[in-house]
Order: C-alpha cells, then structure tokens, then sequence
C-alpha cells in the first residue's frame, strides 16, 4: 500500500518511507518522439532546454531542495506559484548564467508571513553576497536561519556560508 504522508503510514501500522528526488524544470523548445533506425529506436527528447533542465535538476542536491526551475519556467509560474530565486548559476556547457528557484508552495502562500520573511530574507542574502559585501550577508543568513519557519533552507544558508567562508 502506498501513503502519501507519514500520519497515514503510522495510522495503518506500517513504516512511512519517503522517497527523496529532485526534478529540475526548464521551459523552451526542444525535439520529442521516436529517434534512431529500423534497428534501434527509442522515444526521447533532444534540445538546449532539455539539457539545461538536467543540468538543473543535478543541482537540487547542492541547494537541499526537491524541485528547481530555470528562469523561464519561473516566469510561466509566477502568476500560480510561490517561488524563491537562490542563485544564478552557469551550467557546464553554457556561457550564460541562468537564474534558478525553488517552488515553496502554490498561490497563496506568498501571502504567508513566513514565506515573506524567506522571500525578504534570502533576497537580502542575494543582493548583499552578489556585492561582495560578506559581513551583511553572512548578518542576513544568521537571520534567516534564526527564522521558525515551515520552509527549510538550511541546505542554502549553509551553502552561502561556506562560499562567503571560501
């Protein structure tokens, strides 16, 4: 039987096993369908938007986030999504950085104060690291962490320390 939450797993007597993925997603063009020869063939999908969703999805681990998207598809789900920027990055085959976001919760939850204190908070983090003003920044990770919130970024706020440490 599969649960989708651990109360439901503890309710029924059975052990809850959580599965930990992470999904990187990118808006663009790209090529879908069946590729290959009468010999071999299989359905795939080939495109600079696709090899940049992988290469996003390989970070999910590094920022300790299940879901980053690229700064296309954050702008397609703005409008239903609360979104976090945490970093802009360059990917191994690209020469130009690309934004990257977690999705935190769908539309509403911006309207929680503590996802405004995240959002304020990790947007200072940003803007103080990316002028090299390391003191303010490591300030506002202290803040951040010192947060009670629903959302976990400690994976992030540790990542910026041992950068700004580096």
């Amino acid at each position: 039987m599969l649960f989708r939450s651990k109360a439901e797993a503890e309710a029924s007597g059975q052990k809850f096993l959580q599965i930990k993925i992470g999904v990187g997603l990118n808006t663009g063009r790209c090529t879908v369908g069946n590729k290959g020869s009468d010999m071999r063939f299989q359905y795939t999908v080939l495109g600079d938007s696709v090899n940049l969703a992988s290469r996003i999805e390989g970070q999910t681990k590094s920022y300790g986030v299940a879901i980053l998207v690229g700064s296309k598809t954050a702008e397609a789900l703005k409008e239903k999504y609360a979104l976090l920027e945490l970093d802009c990055i360059t990917v191994k085959g690209k020469t130009e950085p690309e934004t990257i976001y977690t999705v935190l919760g769908r539309k509403g939850t911006e309207r929680d104060s503590s996802f405004a204190a995240v959002q304020d908070g990790v947007g200072l983090v940003l803007k103080h690291y990316r002028a090299q003003q390391w003191s303010e920044a490591l300030d506002q990770l202290e803040r951040c962490k010192a947060l009670d919130v629903d959302f976990d970024i400690d994976t992030i706020a540790e990542l910026y320390f041992e950068r700004i440490e580096a």
